[in-house]
């Protein structure tokens, strides 16, 4: 199996015939005068799938570790740990420190995202419904999915295809229910909803909120800015998007469902591969977790972080990838505990790249696309680095910490995977030297 690659192509008409004056005409005809070419026809977009031919030149090592030789002595890069390889063959091209195991920033959710497309249906989908409780009370039961949404009917949500909380209320209202309160689920999580080695400040810093099975909208407090602060109560904030949604003003509680409560509303999440691409694409924390405890609860283990951190391990062990240099503490990338060699990261995107593991390839949609998409938006100047728009990678940024996994096509037309690991220098400084080692790849017919 090929990697496909999107390309559009533009086709431009454009007819040049010397130097041409034409005075304006004051008639209706539509003739033009002798010597004056027609009208060129409109610009057409016709976008097409291409696959990368089976017949581009094999890079070698030597032409690759040629075309970087510079760009990876750059000081900026600090400690720097890497490996390159042939997506097609899975041979490695280049590498320097591959199994020493560093801390992976926002790169440990390569594993997350492979092992949940490993051992999950891709069309999987999960259900957050509404039950009666009693004395007019409806309880909220959390499924898992923080892509649920408080946002009206008809508004942006910020995750792709988000079920609503409004559509909840819309059925309740619909079954004629009379609802004089509202109370919250949480019981299909356990454990603690925040691991031990995260500052309890990224909650208002926006890069976490306490996982629990009930989250809108990721915990956002502005629920559309990628960044915002997150709420500290994610579970009750929910159950008060509903009840207002209901017109209810009584405070919600937390409440565990009867068994066999009547269901009164329910909505469902998008599919597996639309939530684990939306991860990879905004490098979300709180999705990544959430992923990582539904893919430990399908292999019957806890539904806690670190049942889902074990899921992801045990996952991709049983999938023939070496996990002996691998330290976890979770599965998003946030804790600076994590320890995964560049090894790994390269042969998981070979894996999802090549032909090995056609399981893997959904998530190369959700890698951002070098100064087009996601966190890669405002990176790879494309007036100066040959990688914009052709380099697909998964960033990785935490103080002191950058690291860049993605895949590269050369001019070659050959597909090139890499994992590129710095440490001990500025994000700022290192994540355009990462960006210099992966433009370069690009320029690389590497023979």
């Amino acid at each position: 199996m090929m990697l496909w690659t999107v390309v559009s192509v533009v086709v431009l008409a454009l007819i040049a015939v010397g130097s041409v004056a034409v005075a304006l005409r004051l008639d209706d005809s539509d003739e033009l005068p002798p010597g004056i070419p027609p009208q060129p026809a409109a610009i057409a977009v016709n976008p097409q799938i291409k696959s990368v031919s089976a017949n581009a030149p094999e890079p070698t090592a030597a032409g690759v570790r040629n075309e970087i030789a510079q760009a990876v002595r750059d000081p900026a890069l600090g400690q720097f740990t890497g490996q390159i390889s042939d997506a097609l063959t899975g041979a490695t091209l280049w590498s320097d420190g591959p199994t020493q195991p560093r801390v992976p920033a926002s790169n440990a959710k390569i594993l997350t995202a492979s092992a949940a497309l490993l051992a999950l249906p891709h069309e999987k989908r999960l259900t957050t419904t509404v039950v009666v409780g009693a004395d007019g009370q409806v309880i909220l039961k959390g499924a898992g999915d923080p892509t649920l949404s408080a946002q009206p009917r008809g508004a942006d949500t910020f995750y792709t295809n988000a079920p609503r909380i409004a559509d909840l209320a819309a059925q309740i209202r619909k079954a004629g229910v009379p609802v004089t309160s509202v109370a919250v689920d949480t019981s299909a999580f356990s454990g603690p909803t925040m691991d031990s080695t995260w500052d309890k400040g990224d909650i208002a810093g926006g890069d976490i909120t306490p996982i629990e099975s009930l989250i809108a909208d990721g915990g956002r407090i502005e629920p559309l800015d990628e960044y915002s602060p997150r709420v500290a109560n994610p579970a009750i904030t929910s159950g008060e998007a509903l009840a207002k949604a209901l017109g209810v003003n009584a405070p919600v509680t937390e409440q565990t469902a009867p068994t066999g409560a009547q269901t009164v509303a329910s909505v469902t999440s998008a599919p597996l591969v639309t939530r684990v691409n939306d991860m990879l694409r905004y490098s979300d924390n709180v999705l990544a977790e959430a992923l990582s405890v539904e893919l430990s609860v399908a292999k019957g283990g806890p539904a806690s972080l670190a049942g889902g951190v074990a899921a992801v391990k045990s996952t991709l062990t049983e999938r023939g990838f070496d996990m002996s240099m691998v330290t976890l503490h979770d599965a998003s990338g946030l804790s600076y505990a994590n320890k995964v060699p560049a090894t790994l990261l390269d042969k998981l995107m070979a894996g999802a790249s090549g032909p090995s593991q056609p399981l893997m390839r959904p998530m190369l949609d959700g890698l951002p696309v070098a100064a087009g998409t996601g966190t890669l938006a405002d990176r790879f100047d494309p007036t100066s680095n040959p990688g914009a728009g052709w380099v697909r990678a998964k960033t990785g940024t935490l103080t002191g910490v950058s690291s860049l996994t993605g895949i590269v096509q050369t001019i070659d037309g050959r597909v090139l995977s890499f994992a590129l690991m710095s440490g001990g220098t500025s994000p700022a400084d290192a994540r355009p030297a990462l960006d210099n080692v992966a433009g370069e790849l690009r320029e690389c017919g590497c023979r």
